[in-house]
């Protein structure tokens, strides 16, 4: 018999999972103080832990949204181990030297997997939905993924408090995963695929 927690649990799970905004906002201020003292144990670099408590909450908004989470009721331990995760990811960036990997030519790509076709409708659907957010949100989105910018750096760039540039990504990214999520549903066809991002 599972306790009031872990009923507590899967409903917020289960609220993400269906789109409630105010759920992932509940998620949000539950989880992203904790990760944020976690990671700056670990790393002592409190923009690195914000950086880091901030992909956390899109992954784990992902995952649940997609219902790739095995356990929802047992959230806390998802989050803490998606949190964790991205630490040692950093760490490793920092100290690990590029691996160079030689792949068997046999080895099929994600191109011969999906059509050029499916690509260009994913890339188009993205594009629209690019075109539903705010000019300025827009630009903050393009910076960070095309150009690889950071929220202090895009601050710089467009006149905009550290603060409010985080505030502006975390909402451009969950409207353009709505929309696509929106196109994908009335295309009848899979949710954008990574690839397109490429």
């Amino acid at each position: 018999m599972r306790s009031e927690e872990t009923i507590l649990w899967a409903g917020l799970a289960d609220r993400v999972r269906r789109g409630d905004s105010s759920a992932e906002e509940e998620l949000s201020r539950y989880f992203y103080p904790r990760i944020i003292a976690m990671s700056v144990v670990r790393l002592r670099d409190p923009e690195a832990a914000r950086e880091i408590a901030q992909d956390a909450l899109i992954a784990i908004v992902v995952a649940l949204r997609e219902g790739k989470v095995r356990e929802p009721e047992k959230l806390p331990g998802f989050v803490s181990g998606t949190a964790r995760n991205l630490v040692n990811n950093h760490f490793r960036v920092l100290h690990d030297q590029p691996k160079t990997v030689e792949l068997d030519p046999e080895t099929p790509s994600r191109h011969n997997l999906e059509t050029e076709a499916e690509l260009a409708e994913q890339r188009q659907r993205l594009r629209s939905a690019l075109l539903c957010i705010a000019p300025q949100d827009r630009t903050i989105l393009l910076l960070t993924l095309v150009e690889g910018m950071n929220p202090r750096e895009i601050a710089g760039r467009v006149g905009l408090s550290l603060e409010n540039v985080r505030t502006r990504k975390m909402r451009a990214i969950r409207q353009v995963m709505d929309e696509l999520q929106r196109l994908s549903r009335k295309a009848g066809t899979a949710p954008l695929n990574r690839e397109t991002l490429k």
